[in-house]
């Protein structure tokens, strides 16, 4: 009787392991990626100046995949014409940006706040926030950081 007990108590534990790892693994197909170069500290990071942000408004020309730097997951970037240039506007990681709701496409009339950079020796935004009509895509807070990248000690 007392073996019966330990052999079921084994499989019970083996039963509850095998799907505490099965489901502590990415899912495949749920497009789960981690920070892949987009989390705080890295160099890309580095570059959002607070002290730079400016805000700016026009059309959508065009919304592209761009890997900003080697290494990292590819994010959506637009081009925005304003009165006065056209200009290309970082707005995340593919896997953040694809997943919200506010949808940013060409010929949206939009406006958009974030910090002037150099980016491959060309003027760039990357933006904090996208209003569109009554939306708004936040991307990042006052002081740069990604909500993407979560909590924050």
């Amino acid at each position: 009787m007392k073996t019966r007990k330990v052999i079921g108590l084994v499989a019970v534990v083996s039963i509850v392991l095998t799907a505490a790892i099965a489901f502590a693994q990415p899912m495949k197909g749920t497009g789960w990626r981690g920070s892949e170069g987009w989390g705080m500290g890295t160099p890309y990071q580095r570059m959002y100046n607070p002290a730079a942000v400016e805000t700016l408004s026009g059309e959508v020309m065009g919304v592209d995949k761009i890997t900003p730097m080697k290494g990292m997951y590819y994010g959506i970037h637009i081009r925005l014409k304003t009165d006065k240039e056209t200009i290309s506007v970082h707005l995340g990681p593919g896997w953040f940006v694809e997943r919200m709701d506010t949808k940013i496409e060409k010929g949206d009339k939009v406006v958009v706040t974030g910090s002037r950079v150099t980016f491959a020796g060309k003027p760039a935004i990357i933006a904090a926030e996208v209003k569109k009509d009554d939306a708004v895509l936040k991307l990042r807070d006052e002081n740069g950081f990604p909500v993407w990248a979560g909590w924050r000690r």
